[in-house]
């Protein structure tokens, strides 16, 4: 399965005149990041934690790396982050950034001691870039199993119950989690799977995050 999501945030904001001017974004807002994602969840008495994998920033690292880190009942497979900065008119200082992060082979095998799935993602990338006027944000995922029946497009913040064969749910994975302050930046999670009681486990997981502002 190849799945791919764009976002846009500053365009469609401009017209409706919510589009901030250059050098008011919300503060917090992060002027380009990527990260192949982490892991922090409590089972059986065990914290399992992972920290952020491959982070950069175009403040600075600008680049990450991650080999494969395994911990009981996760997997993150390694992979690459970029978070650059392009000068597109020297004369005016102006700029445009890309953060993206690539990553492979991450596996979840945490729900399957309570009758559910294990899951696996082959390859994923998510990327933000972002000018001047605003920013947009996509990613793309394959080789996902574990998890079926997802619809096409998949929307903003999209959930999908993880259940076992009775239905109960032991997780939930949420996809595409977009955050728009409206400012023209933008925060994107790929997906983030939040663990239910019923899987004795409590916590998250989150694999590819991106976020960004508009350039100076």
């Amino acid at each position: 399965m190849i799945i791919t999501r764009t976002a846009l945030a500053g365009a469609a904001l401009a017209a409706a005149g919510l589009l901030a001017a250059a050098g008011t974004a919300v503060a917090d807002a992060p002027a380009g990041v990527a990260d192949l994602g982490n892991a922090n969840f409590t089972k059986a008495g065990t914290t399992i934690s992972i920290p952020t994998q491959a982070p950069c920033a175009v403040e600075g690292p600008t680049s990450g790396s991650a080999t494969a880190v395994s911990q009981p009942g996760v997997r993150v497979g390694g992979g690459t982050s970029s978070c650059t900065t392009e000068v597109t008119d020297p004369a005016n200082d102006v700029t445009t950034t890309t953060s993206t992060a690539t990553g492979n082979n991450f596996e979840l095998s945490a729900l399957v001691s309570s009758g559910g799935k294990r899951i696996r993602i082959s390859s994923y990338t998510v990327t933000c870039k972002a000018t001047q006027s605003g920013s947009n944000a996509n990613w793309t995922l394959s080789g996902l199993t574990g998890i079926s029946g997802l619809p096409s497009p998949i929307p903003a913040n999209y959930t999908k119950p993880l259940t076992k064969s009775d239905g109960t749910v032991l997780a939930n994975a949420v996809f595409n989690i977009q955050t728009l302050p409206g400012d023209g930046s933008m925060t994107l999670t790929m997906l983030r799977i939040d663990f239910a009681p019923a899987s004795g486990a409590s916590g998250s997981v989150t694999v590819g995050h991106t976020a960004c502002s508009p350039t100076p």
